[in-house]
């Protein structure tokens, strides 16, 4: 694996028209193969440091590279670009606007000019991966919620990028529905999927990534999982309370039933099966 980061942000400023600067000289990457959690409070950043990463904002000062090279805002580039990274925002409503699940998924890859037979087999794939095939003649005005939040990812799937980065995915869907995505992310990430999910949700964080980039105001703080969520600095800072896990890790070492090094339960099941 590659030292350079995948894609990454270099000396990187950004500020709307007419308001202050959201971020300001700011370094971040994201490393192929790690699983990364986006955390921070409304109003950090977060959203605007994932439309620079996708090429949706173009900073102010500063470089996107991807594999270590520059990106270009030019039409040449900016496609390069999305075939690396794909952006899935937080509502699905903001993203699906074909009349069927078949034929928003295929949006993407027809763009790219593919032939026939490539779009199918990607729209195929993608379907299958989210586990929505029996819904590719659904219209998607008619889609459960879930359904449509699993349509917007096989939009971007379909465009097979090595970067994919989604907001607030588990937002509004049910304790199944979540475990439902999270395990199709799994999916995706062994197939080769980078994934960075923007969430407010500290114990999914510290479930399912690897890594953790906290925004802060002086910055953003990226490193293990385990050990960033474990900072009451940064989480305060953040404005972020402690994980369930870091907790329940923490009384148990203190009471001596949990060997130091040794991994705590993460959810009220695990816990459950040290009794």
């Amino acid at each position: 694996m590659s030292d350079v980061p995948l894609v990454a942000l270099r000396g990187v400023s950004f500020g709307y028209e007419d308001g202050p600067a959201v971020l300001t000289g700011l370094d971040f990457g994201v490393c192929e193969g790690r699983a990364l959690a986006l955390l921070g409070r409304n109003g950090s950043g977060k959203t605007t440091l994932m439309r620079l990463l996708s090429g949706g904002l173009r900073p102010d000062a500063g470089e996107l590279t991807v594999d270590g090279r520059v990106v270009s805002y030019d039409r040449k580039g900016l496609t390069r670009l999305r075939t690396s990274v794909q952006l899935v925002v937080q509502d699905p409503d903001d993203q699906l606007f074909a009349a069927s699940v078949g034929q928003d998924v295929s949006f993407g890859p027809l763009n790219l000019g593919l032939p026939d037979g490539e779009v199918r087999a990607r729209v195929a794939q993608a379907l299958a991966a989210l586990d929505i095939t029996p819904l590719a003649d659904r219209p998607t005005h008619l889609l459960s919620y879930g359904q449509r939040k699993r349509t917007a990812i096989a939009g971007a799937v379909a465009m097979r990028p090595r970067v994919l980065i989604l907001d607030e995915p588990t937002a509004g869907l049910d304790p199944d529905g979540q475990e439902r995505l999270l395990g199709t992310l799994d999916g995706l990430r062994a197939g080769g999927t980078t994934v960075v999910m923007a969430t407010h949700d500290v114990d999914l964080a510290l479930r399912w990534a690897d890594d953790a980039a906290l925004l802060t105001p002086d910055g953003v703080h990226t490193g293990p999982v385990a050990a960033s969520l474990a900072r009451t600095d940064l989480l305060a800072a953040a404005g972020l309370r402690l994980p369930w896990g870091v907790a329940a890790a923490g009384l148990l070492r203190a009471r001596g039933l949990l060997a130091a090094g040794q991994r705590g339960p993460l959810t009220a099941e695990e816990l459950a099966g040290l009794a």
